[in-house]
């Protein structure tokens, strides 16, 4: 499917405040950016770079006053998420270098304290696939999802204790859950068509059978209308903005994700 997906921020900033930005998509093997468009109000220099996990990151120091962010993109996506019950668990000799860092425990993601809770969860399963697909179920039936929770983000155990959490902390559990297992998982920050409440969204994959697969806890049915702008260990890695100095008053946020038609692109 053809999506348009756009992200507009207005920041209230009090004195010249250095900001890096996660904000610009890149194609890859799920999705195709066609074109895209980046404003900046008052525009200011800003520094593009890469960040270790491939993610396209700006730098800039937003002046006192109004900042506003303005991005927007059409893009090429999948009807349907990949699935493939089945899909075998990767000896950790056989994992490429580029995935081994998504095994280890994190930030918010404690997989060293999930062993025995994971084998649990997963006994009976075939290692691999339907392992992790065991986590989202149990995610999905056991902690609650509430997408009008804290903006704080909270760590596995903390979300295990407490029970409920917004998408990026249920993501955090399953991402706990699959390493502690030696599954590598990530963090992923995008859009998703169809959200309710509308907003940006947060997922977590799983490297099995030789690939990524989406995993998410929060939606009845995984389907389609995924589009990824950040990867990382947890949410630490895939903020979409950091900024530095005293803190900033966030105006305004409006998130937008559009079927388009194919001749409209």
């Amino acid at each position: 499917m053809w999506l348009r997906v756009s992200c507009d921020m207005t920041f209230d900033i009090t004195i010249p405040t250095p900001f890096i930005l996660m904000l610009r998509l890149r194609s890859g093997a799920q999705q195709w950016v066609a074109s895209e468009q980046y404003g900046l109000k008052p525009m200011v220099p800003v520094y593009e770079f890469t960040d270790s996990y491939g993610n396209l990151c700006q730098r800039l120091v937003a002046p006192p006053g109004n900042f506003s962010i303005h991005t927007s993109a059409t893009v090429m996506t999948a009807d349907y998420v990949d699935q493939c019950p089945g899909a075998p668990f990767v000896d950790i000799e056989h994992l490429p270098e580029t995935v081994l860092g998504y095994l280890l425990p994190s930030r918010y993601c404690e997989s060293d304290r999930f062993g025995d809770m994971a084998l649990n969860i997963t006994a009976g399963q075939l290692l691999g696939y339907d392992q992790v697909k065991a986590i989202e179920t149990w995610l999905r039936n056991t902690i609650r999802y509430d997408a009008d929770g804290s903006d704080i983000p909270m760590s596995a155990a903390e979300v295990n204790v407490r029970q409920w959490g917004v998408c990026r902390d249920l993501s955090h559990l399953g991402i706990a859950l699959c390493r502690s297992l030696s599954i590598p998982a990530r963090l992923v920050v995008g859009y998703l068509y169809g959200l309710q409440p509308m907003d940006l969204h947060a997922w977590f994959e799983a490297y099995v059978g030789g690939r990524w697969y989406t995993f998410d806890a929060t939606q009845s049915e995984v389907t389609g209308g995924y589009i990824s702008i950040g990867y990382g260990r947890d949410a630490a890695d895939v903020a979409i903005f950091n900024q530095f100095g005293p803190p900033v008053n966030l105006l305004s946020k409006n998130v937008s994700v559009q079927v388009i038609d194919e001749s409209d692109v």
